[in-house]
This record gives C-alpha cells, structure tokens and sequence, in this order.
C-alpha cells in the first residue's frame, strides 16, 4: 500500500514518544500490506474497526493510541487522517475528522 502523510505520522510519532515505535511498526506493515477490502485488513489486525467514508481505526501501542486511516483500495492507498490518545480520540468525530485539526462533525456528549 501506498501511505499518505508520513510526515505528519512522524510529527506525532515525536510528540507521542511511548507510540513511536509501533506507529513505526504499524507504517512499515501498512507500507508491506496490499490490502483490498476491509475484510483483508481485518485478518491482519483483527482488533481495527471498520468505520463509515472507508476509515479504519487501529489500536496503536498497546491499545494507549489511536490511529485513523481513511483507505482507498482501488488505489492501494492508505491516508492517515488522525492520531492520538483514546482522550483525544474521543473528543471527535472519527468518520470526519483530518489532519488539520479540523474535527468535522465534534462528537456531542
């Protein structure tokens, strides 16, 4: 697969230093992965959920981290639109949220 906005991944791969070795982890498998449906994912991390708009949210370090990816099969791309901890990841809207902190959608508690 093709990742998209590596160089954010390594901005909060910094800012998250207990992350940074299994966000690493998770990039390289990602980079080695040729995944076509979200089945296929799946198989590979049975722990992801499969949410609306073709994103995945993946369990990163032990659970501590969340990671969402918004996934385009056809293409064999793979764009990382989120990543933080399960505090921040709950203060928005997985299915909309993007890399400029824009929060599409804030979740309503």
């Amino acid at each position: 697969m093709r990742v998209f906005n590596k160089s954010a991944m390594e901005h909060h791969a910094r800012l998250h230093a207990p992350a940074r070795d299994a966000l690493r982890a998770w990039y390289a498998e990602a980079l080695a992965a040729a995944w076509a449906t979200p089945k296929q994912v799946k198989a590979q991390y049975p722990k992801a959920s499969v949410i609306a708009n073709n994103r995945m949210v993946f369990n990163i370090a032990g659970n501590q981290y969340r990671l969402i990816v918004s996934m385009n099969y056809k293409f064999k791309a793979v764009y990382i639109q989120f990543f933080g901890t399960h505090a921040e990841y709950d203060g928005i809207d997985a299915a909309h949220t993007d890399l400029t902190g824009t929060n599409h959608g804030k979740k309503s508690n």
